[in-house]
């Protein structure tokens, strides 16, 4: 399969370093140093769940340099999916599929709207990337698990083929006809991990043990949760009490890519996330402090530290 990542970073150069380890014909979309180091000495990805290992990769800046894909894994920040959706160019082609791994839960929609809805599925991992260096990508925490599904609910062919193209790879997927509920299900989940581990610059496992920030981590869920079921009522009940236990059980040192980002000094996905809830709640008359509180706090950085002010420890 000609596959094009949209995106080398933590999320795209892990899933998209598994298909060229498979033998899929991959092109790394990348920028900067890290363009260059992947042109030079391939793209390698350490992992201490799977081993590592160096893939010889084709690298560019310009997405229609390999041709039409087959399949473009879209894995830019939130805040570039316009951007990047418009620069697709001839990577596109009659039969070509955008699946979007992203944080947020309108990527396929804004996606569609530039290129045509009907190239474009839904989708969403549970893995935590990052770049530790220019051409290499460190594996934290995640099963290699991939979420996809049309957008109107119905089982199709695409989604079976690209599945089994994963699957190839190692990766595990599923392939859901409620994908707007899997979408809200992450989302409870990522608002709570990024917005209260960028908030208190403290990895999980400290947020749970001090019992004011892990009501607060309940909140921002619980109006998450509250917000996404007017959207996908079918969203379990239970589904906070669920994560919470999941937390737990989890590595205590586990922080969000809200809190990678704020302490790098990158841009932040605040609106995707925390903000999006505050928005929508305040649309369909839902209150939402807790997410306003983290929202607020971290929306000074935005774009990066406020002028004269060094990134957060």
């Amino acid at each position: 399969m000609r596959v094009t990542v949209m995106g080398t970073g933590g999320t795209g150069g892990y899933f998209g370093g598994l298909l060229a380890r498979a033998g899929e014909d991959v092109t790394f979309v990348a920028r900067g140093a890290h363009l260059d180091a992947i042109r030079k000495s391939g793209l390698t990805v350490r992992s201490r769940l799977i081993g590592s290992f160096t893939v010889p990769a084709r690298a560019t800046d310009d997405p229609g340099e390999a041709g039409p894909a087959d399949l473009i894994l879209f894995c830019v920040k939130a805040y570039d999916t316009e951007r990047a959706a418009a620069s697709l160019g001839s990577a596109v082609g009659a039969d070509t599929v955008i699946l979007p791994v992203q944080n947020g839960i309108d990527s396929a929609e804004r996606i569609g709207r530039i290129v045509g809805r009907h190239h474009v599925i839904a989708g969403l991992a549970g893995v935590s990337s990052v770049i530790a260096a220019p051409g290499v990508i460190e594996h934290r925490a995640g099963p290699d698990l991939i979420q996809l599904g049309e957008l109107d609910g119905q089982s199709s062919p695409r989604t079976s083929r690209i599945a089994e193209t994963l699957g190839r790879a190692g990766m595990k997927t599923q392939i859901r006809t409620d994908i707007r509920v899997a979408l809200w299900e992450k989302f409870v989940l990522i608002c709570g991990l990024s917005g209260l581990t960028a908030l208190t610059r403290l990895p999980i496992g400290a947020v749970l043990a001090c019992p004011e920030t892990r009501a607060l981590l309940r909140q921002v869920m619980e109006e998450t949760a509250a917000v996404g079921r007017t959207e996908a009522p079918a969203l379990a009940a239970p589904i906070v009490d669920d994560l919470l236990k999941f937390f737990a059980a989890a590595d205590p040192a586990i922080r969000g890519s809200l809190y990678y980002d704020l302490a790098a000094g990158r841009r932040l996905e605040i609106e995707t996330l925390n903000g999006t809830v505050v928005r929508i709640g305040r649309e369909r008359g839902i209150p939402t402090p807790a997410n306003f509180a983290v929202y607020g706090s971290l929306k000074p950085y935005a774009d990066g530290p406020p002028s004269g002010t060094a990134p957060p420890a």
